[in-house]
């Protein structure tokens, strides 16, 4: 324990260990294992430690930032442009989504990540299909924005639980993966999401969106804390894509029904 003396209101605080600002140590008195620090009044200190867990949470994520190389920078922006364009229905969105791809397969390539490589290629190969899809439509500048039919939903089933199994059964055979399960899982509903956004049916930003929820925790669990951050913004905005896909619906009936 450190006890830190406010010196004009004479209250003592007794924190836990935690990088805060420090402006003029003492010497331990006597070595009795106890430290006293000296911090300016204008700092305001909160008793509750979930503050100081917050601090560190985001010094973690500032320094893996700063860790990253500009082709992992590169990657992830090209991710940020691709949701975004995705969001607003652009076929522009597989354009970049293809470059982030690419270039964070290089960068995993360099991490020695080869697993992960190969989920990548996935992502590329529909992207690629996606982009495809949406273009070879003649009659109209973009396909329209549909819902799932019944048929659809079955392939989705099976993409989430048979590459479910696949998956799991490939991470605990050949790799040392300590989350096979949980991994497992966060990649069948991509892959079902994925199949959705290149078939343009609005229920791929809920398929994503439950990947997205179990992403989260696992990025930390796995101290990745800057992707952590990103997929946490591509889950608020995969909420306002499925609004604003909702909307597009709307309009495109409207005008069907009106030609």
């Amino acid at each position: 324990m450190l006890i830190c003396p406010v010196e004009e209101t004479g209250h003592i605080f007794r924190l836990r260990l935690y990088p805060i600002p420090v402006f003029r140590n003492e010497p331990d008195p006597g070595n009795a294992g106890v430290g006293i620090i000296r911090i300016p009044s204008l700092i305001s200190i909160s008793a509750n430690p979930n503050a100081y867990i917050l601090e560190e949470i985001l010094q973690n994520i500032i320094q893996a930032f700063q860790a990253t190389s500009w082709l992992e920078r590169f990657s992830v922006l090209c991710g940020i442009v691709q949701v975004l364009l995705s969001k607003n229905n652009k076929v522009s969105n597989y354009f970049f989504g293809i470059l982030g791809i690419t270039t964070g397969m290089m960068v995993l390539f360099h991490a020695k990540l080869y697993a992960e490589i190969a989920l990548q290629i996935y992502y590329l190969i529909m992207s690629i299909y996606g982009w495809w899809y949406w273009v070879s439509n003649k009659q109209a500048k973009e396909q329209p924005i549909t819902k799932a039919s019944k048929s659809e939903w079955m392939v989705v089933l099976g993409i989430v639980f048979i590459g479910f199994f696949i998956f799991y059964f490939l991470l605990k055979g050949i790799t040392d993966s300590d989350v096979p399960i949980w991994d497992a899982w966060v990649t069948s509903t991509a892959w079902a999401g994925m199949w959705l956004l290149a078939k343009r049916k609005i229920e791929n930003w809920i398929l994503l969106n439950i990947s997205n929820l179990f992403a989260i925790p696992l990025l930390i669990h796995k101290n990745l804390y800057l992707f952590a951050a990103l997929t946490t913004f591509l889950f608020i905005v995969a909420i306002f894509g499925y609004l604003k896909w909702r909307k597009i619906m709307a309009q495109e009936l409207i005008k069907s029904q009106n030609a």
